[in-house]
């Protein structure tokens, strides 16, 4: 299991700083909308500055019709970040757009597809797609597996249902990660470090606990410690 940790802070300043600070560490950046929207590809390669190690997961949640997502992941493969990420709900056809585009790159990066965001609970899901969460996840995920994705962005709590589902390498990224039983905030399906390590979950995204933590490397540290 790798650790990302979530650039999500209200500065471009903030977020370098706290990038400095966890610089020794072996773990994965992320960089959603706000920071990106914000700072562009300025960041990222900053990120990089500070330690050409770190991986980065471009966090921005494609979803058009399949030429414009196959175009936007051209552009995002040429940034050469390590990981980004497309909105399972955009369609089958969508998602192999995107991969028949990235085959021409001889270094691609992964690409994942997002199930059910962690931020919704079973009515509100159920409200907006029409089916309970687990049902429309393992959908989602099949659909992602046979367009040739390389994992999908869920809960724990679907992550050893979907590898089940797909294949064991399937890889699997779970956002809403208190590690130590911390509050979820506007997080719904949240989960600690050990539920995670039962699910067989790949990637987990850790934000809040470190970057508000009065010290955040010690955090990022035990966290490793506790993988």
């Amino acid at each position: 299991m790798q650790l990302c940790v979530a650039l999500d802070l209200p500065t471009k300043e903030e977020n370098i700083s706290l990038a400095k600070s966890i610089s020794k560490y072996d773990v994965w950046i992320k960089v959603g909308f706000r920071s990106y929207i914000r700072d562009g590809r300025e960041l990222l390669e900053e990120i990089k500055t500070i330690n050409p190690d770190f991986k980065i997961f471009l966090d921005l949640k494609l979803y058009d019709i399949p030429n414009t997502m196959a175009d936007a992941a051209e552009e995002i493969a040429h940034m050469e970040v390590d990981m980004f990420n497309v909105h399972a709900s955009a369609g089958k056809k969508a998602m192999k757009t995107v991969m028949e585009r990235l085959e021409s790159f001889e270094k691609r990066p992964l690409v994942l597809a997002v199930t059910a965001l962690t931020s919704f609970d079973y009515h509100t899901f159920k409200e907006i797609y029409g089916a309970d969460i687990e049902e429309k996840a393992k959908a989602f995920a099949l659909q992602s597996y046979q367009a040739g994705l390389d994992g999908v962005v869920c809960s724990v709590f679907e992550s050893r249902m979907i590898k089940h589902e797909t294949a064991a390498d399937f890889l699997t990224l779970t956002p809403g990660i208190r590690p130590f039983g911390e509050p979820g905030d506007d997080q719904r399906r949240v989960a600690d470090i050990d539920t995670a390590k039962r699910e067989l979950v790949d990637f987990i995204v850790v934000g809040r606990p470190i970057y508000k933590a009065k010290e955040p490397a010690k955090v990022v540290e035990k966290i490793l410690e506790a993988l």
